[in-house]
């Protein structure tokens, strides 16, 4: 699927990828007739009674990415938070959404805990400490296929040309999309 997901994105299209919650939202999406789904956060937070503010972990995140892509077949973009840690953490959040068959994910540079990315009153690490994420996520990549999402929510914070700056840095730093929130 991250081969599909690459193709789609070559096409110069705008590719349009619901929010899928769990398996049967994202086998609806895929019935629909979307070239793609989105596993939101909040989505999968909410589904275990919890508000979009860091709470599910890595390992929580990967099995409903798994219990998705089980359920579809289109590409599946998944939300992976920070990476939940550091670049050693976001090195193996990579393996493993890969692993589990995702085509892509996006890690946002907001500071831990984080908050849902529309909310106020957010943190964002250092511009340093980002784009050390991003390059340790396009270390971490068995293929060249799957893609890094860099999201950044500095904008909000520290502005637009700040939340540019760093969406340059990380496209110059591996990240094959940038998500300015």
């Amino acid at each position: 699927q991250a081969a599909q997901f690459r193709s789609l994105l070559a096409s110069g299209k705008m590719v349009i990828a619901p929010g899928a919650i769990d398996g049967i939202t994202g086998r609806a999406i895929d019935r629909a007739g979307f070239p793609a789904a989105y596993m939101t956060g909040a989505g999968t937070s909410a589904t275990l009674g919890y508000p979009d503010y860091g709470l599910l972990t890595m390992t929580e995140m990967v099995a409903n990415a798994t219990r998705i892509v089980n359920s579809i077949s289109i590409p599946l973009i998944s939300d992976a938070d920070t990476g939940y840690g550091n670049e050693l953490n976001v090195f193996r959040t990579v393996q493993e959404f890969e692993r589990a068959g995702v085509a892509a994910i996006h890690i946002e540079d907001q500071a831990f805990p984080k908050k849902c990315g529309h909310l106020d009153n957010k943190e964002v690490v250092s511009r340093e400490d980002y784009i050390a994420k991003i390059r340790a996520a396009a270390a971490a990549r068995r293929t060249r296929d799957f893609c890094i999402i860099a999201r950044t929510d500095s904008r909000a914070m520290l502005g637009l040309d700040e939340a540019i700056m760093r969406a340059n840095l990380a496209l110059a730093n591996g990240a094959d999309v940038a998500f300015v929130e």
